[in-house]
């Protein structure tokens, strides 16, 4: 592993309105999945090369959360939504950028702007770069989502030695129907539970964050205690 370099900013809460939060940062060149599980266990999600987790002193809000998936059964409604998108093809590879890629992203984003209020800035190829395809080495993969031979959902995610680490998932809004941001979630279940695997990393839960608090509907589900160093032992509970 190669720390490039180590920091920490300042900014506006992303997650609770009124609040402001602290980010600590490493940019890593040449992370190994060893290091990249290391980071996540202890509260770390990873964008690009950029592995990052919020430190802020009075708050606790962010909770770090992991879905139980050898004790996790699909109820009856969540089946319906696999039975229904059954049409709907996926395809495994490591992350990639084309045309397709920005355009769903804009369409998303825009959606999500009028939708939830979410700021929108106008994403580069550069940025997107960074962000999504760059770091992944040899455990960051991209599920690519089609109807046909239309591009409708792009989930990105980390495959871990005991789990899963699911980074960030946009789609078609055409497709709400469809609800592929759960159906991407069952398909990481699905795919952890037939390789054997332990763990969904789901990031953060945030109680008063709506785009965050539906986390805590994935049951059996545990949550990290504090927020351990690289050289200290982590506890999940």
């Amino acid at each position: 592993m190669n720390l490039l370099k180590e920091f920490s900013l300042n900014d506006k809460c992303s997650y609770i309105k009124g609040k402001e939060q602290t980010t600590h940062y490493k940019v890593i060149e040449n992370c190994s999945a060893q290091n990249c599980q290391d980071l996540i266990e202890r509260g770390f999600r990873r964008f690009g090369k950029m592995y990052f987790r919020p430190i802020c002193g009075d708050c606790n809000e962010c909770q770090s959360i992991k879905i139980d998936v050898k004790n996790f059964t699909f109820s009856k409604s969540q089946r319906r939504i696999i039975k229904k998108a059954s049409h709907i093809k996926s395809y495994v590879q490591t992350p990639t950028l084309s045309q397709a890629h920005l355009d769903l992203f804009a369409k998303y984003h825009l959606h999500m702007k009028d939708k939830k209020e979410w700021s929108y800035t106008k994403t580069t190829p550069e940025h997107y770069y960074e962000s999504f395809v760059t770091g992944h080495n040899e455990f960051g993969y991209e599920v690519l989502y089609f109807d046909e031979e239309r591009l409708i959902g792009v989930d990105l995610i980390d495959v871990l030695e005991d789990g899963i680490s699911s980074i960030y998932f946009y789609y078609d809004p055409d497709y709400s129907g469809y609800s592929l941001g759960k159906l991407s979630l069952y398909n990481q279940i699905k795919f952890a539970q037939r390789s054997n695997k332990k763990w969904i990393y789901l990031g953060y839960y945030v109680e008063d964050c709506p785009s965050l608090s539906y986390k805590s509907e994935y049951k059996p589900y545990i949550t990290l205690e504090g927020r351990p160093s690289e050289s200290e032992a982590f506890n999940w509970s």
